[in-house]
């Protein structure tokens, strides 16, 4: 193992951390706006003390989220310095901006948001809650422009090796952006949907918090079943602009090893890359084609067509995608069978139906992992598509020096992250309690909607 592999594995162990907390996040905070303006229209303490639940909850993912961001940048000078030096006239004015303009704005409301609720108006509360949930989408904004950007390059000039800008227009919007960041942002409203509706299932079959349960269920249900038809068509927009831009990807994702037309689905496979072939093929004929391609008999080129050099690996892309593409199905079917039983009034009755939610709980977490493995092994071998190696980007640092760091990550995060996620679970697990003393009289606003006298009052 040299020290460019174990960069690789310390790279991908950090940010799979980190990708599963600011996720979250993004979700929950548009969660709590949601909640908080339902509290502004009907009043009452139901909202509020769901507020107040969820607000916790954000609070230790967000907190989560940035100190394990923190630690992945550094790897960028320690771990990957001639990427920087090669490529950090691009990628490191696109992360400043996400702190200048995402970071900064998070940090300036997010005190107002967790503390301010006896020292700001209801409007000012609930104006913060907002410009917080506004920060997380435009973090995710410069976030996803930077990684679209190393996955299809555009408006840049190269000069002695070096990557220069030339059109900054071109280099945000690169020609996969505006299919990544909706199915990124989707992604993580649907992996905070199902742990809201997995949380509200567990209650309901403890019978504990009810009524809260019932409306959090009803509500994550609802979610699902607009955003997880609308994340699977903007799947397939991104599979086609990876079968235009990234084709070896692609054919690694499918296993393909010939180009060929009306090509089958596999549906599974054990892909074999030193024979170039797969063995135990489940496959289903030209359904590939058809969903590659939208056509009976499209083209899909294969593996052979480039050199080996220049081939990602295929067993990690392949077997993570059919991972997320099968979760995908069974959120989809979730859904449709929720529809179901709630039409019929059952929704809250069928207990088997609750514990389904309760395995599915973690299912947004998974997906987004896999799906980010496919994005990112898929474009191996290069860390900027087609124009930088990842072998070329590597620190000159000793394979002992990256092992050490590893071990260290490693033992830290498993230790600090495990007792973050345990403490997140327990606050999930007490669930909703009634405001606590300190919270002022005119938070516990009477059961009708505020008028705009009551506004303008406070």
């Amino acid at each position: 193992m040299d020290a460019l592999l174990l960069s690789r594995i310390q790279f991908g162990f950090v940010i799979s951390f980190h990708i599963l907390f600011p996720a979250f996040s993004i979700g929950l905070a548009w969660w709590l706006v949601f909640l908080e303006a339902c509290w502004l229209k009907r009043g009452g303490d139901f909202w509020r003390d769901l507020y107040f639940f969820w607000m916790k909850a954000f609070a230790v993912a967000f907190g989560m989220g940035v100190v394990s961001g923190i630690v992945m940048s550094f790897q960028f000078g320690t771990n990957w310095a001639r990427y920087s030096e090669l490529a950090g006239n691009i990628v490191g004015p696109l992360l400043n901006y996400e702190v200048l303009t995402a970071f900064f704005l998070e940090a300036t409301f997010l005190g107002v948001m967790l503390f301010g609720w006896n020292k700001v108006s209801h409007r000012t509360h609930f104006f913060a809650t907002c410009m917080v949930a506004v920060g997380t989408l435009i973090s995710s904004f410069w976030i996803i422009a930077a990684n679209s950007w190393m996955q299809t390059p555009a408006g840049y000039t190269v000069h002695d090796g070096v990557f220069e800008p030339a059109d900054w227009w071109a280099i945000i919007f690169n020609p996969s952006f505006l299919y990544r960041l909706p199915h990124m942002v989707l992604a993580a409203f649907i992996t905070t949907a199902f742990v809201v509706g997995g949380v509200a299932a567990s209650y309901l079959l403890r019978d504990r918090h009810r009524e809260q349960a019932q409306a959090m269920l009803k509500l994550a249900l609802a979610f699902i079943a607009i955003t997880v038809p609308a994340q699977i068509f903007v799947g397939d927009l991104s599979g086609l602009a990876v079968r235009e831009y990234q084709p070896a990807k692609l054919a690694a994702i499918e296993a393909r090893w010939d180009t060929e037309r009306g090509v089958p689905l596999t549906l599974f496979a054990w892909p074999d890359e030193e024979n170039e072939r797969n063995r135990f093929a489940l496959d289903v004929p030209r359904l590939g084609s058809l969903i590659l391609t939208h056509s009976w008999d499209g083209e899909i080129k294969g593996l052979k067509d480039f050199p080996v050099r220049d081939r990602p690996p295929v067993k990690p892309p392949f077997f993570a995608f059919r991972i997320m593409v099968g979760l995908g199905f069974l959120m989809l079917g979730l859904a449709a069978i929720g529809l179901a039983l709630w039409w019929r009034g059952r929704l809250f009755a069928s207990r088997w139906y609750l514990r389904a939610w309760q395995i599915m709980l973690p299912s947004g977490f998974i997906a987004l992992l896999t799906g980010w493995y496919v994005a990112e092994i898929g474009r191996q071998p290069w860390v900027v598509y087609g124009l930088l190696r990842t072998a070329d980007a590597v620190s000159p640092v000793s394979a002992g020096s990256v092992l050490a760091s590893l071990l260290t990550f490693v033992f830290v995060y498993l230790f600090l992250f495990g007792f973050g996620v345990w403490y997140l679970a327990q606050l999930l697990r007490k669930g909703p309690q009634p405001a606590p003393a300190h919270v002022p009289a005119r938070a516990q606003t009477p059961a009708r909607p505020l008028s705009a006298a009551d506004l303008d009052a406070d």
